[in-house]
């Protein structure tokens, strides 16, 4: 099965050297699960030619806001609605969870409790599922059609069912611990509370569920329609 990986943002240069860029990370998350990939990186306004050029399309995380003024939303969300309408199934994490849902009706908000950072503990429909997390900005409306499937009671909308079309997550299954650690390093420093990223830091190395919502996403991808 062919997925389009649409990249909306870059990993901070001094970190995808060692680690790689937001691709790399997904492609080591699938290994074993017989996908290949195609990468467009959308945010630099690199588009596929067609919704159907992929089997499927996996949109990423992204420093930006859904909600910002950058040239690659517009067509970024013209081309989810057009997915969206044709069947071809998507997932999107993080910023790809938060501008799917925009896209769709929903709206999406800086939190006014801040952040959420590294290993965090989900409600997955009576299934307790641990991921890494690292963002401030939350999908406060869902947008009809949509259906909550997992949830804490600081993200209220942390993953979305849209039947067999999308399915979308706050969670950042692909980052590893490491990663959270230099993004408390290169970008956490001033933006999140030192308090938050003690926390945080004080929960990495304890294990996470990033395996099994991996062979969700790839159910998700390989159900029939």
């Amino acid at each position: 099965m062919l997925i389009g990986i649409l990249q909306t943002g870059h990993a901070p240069d001094v970190l995808s050297a060692t680690m790689g860029d937001y691709p790399d990370m997904f492609r080591h998350l699938f290994q074993g699960q017989d996908f290949t990939f195609r990468d467009y990186a959308v945010v630099d306004m690199k588009f596929p030619a067609a919704v159907d050029d992929c089997d499927g399309w996996l949109l990423t995380g992204s420093r930006h806001g859904a909600y910002e003024d950058h040239p690659f939303i517009p067509p970024l969300e013209d081309f989810i609605r057009r997915a969206h309408g044709a069947g071809v199934p998507m997932v999107g994490i993080c910023f790809g969870h938060q501008i799917i849902a925009q896209a769709l009706g929903g709206r999406v908000e800086r939190f006014g409790e801040g952040w959420a950072v590294g290993p965090t503990a989900y409600d997955f429909d009576g299934e307790t599922v641990v991921l890494n997390a690292w963002h401030r900005d939350q999908v406060t409306q869902v947008p009809d059609g949509a259906q909550v499937v997992a949830r804490n009671d600081f993200c209220a909308n942390a993953a979305l069912l849209y039947g067999d079309r999308a399915f979308t997550v706050q969670a950042h299954p692909e980052f590893s611990d490491a990663f959270i650690d230099g993004l408390m390093r290169t970008r956490g420093k001033g933006v999140v509370p030192d308090d938050r990223m003690a926390a945080a830091q004080a929960r990495l190395g304890r294990g996470n569920d990033a395996g099994r919502l991996a062979r969700r996403i790839s159910d998700f991808f390989r159900q029939a329609r």
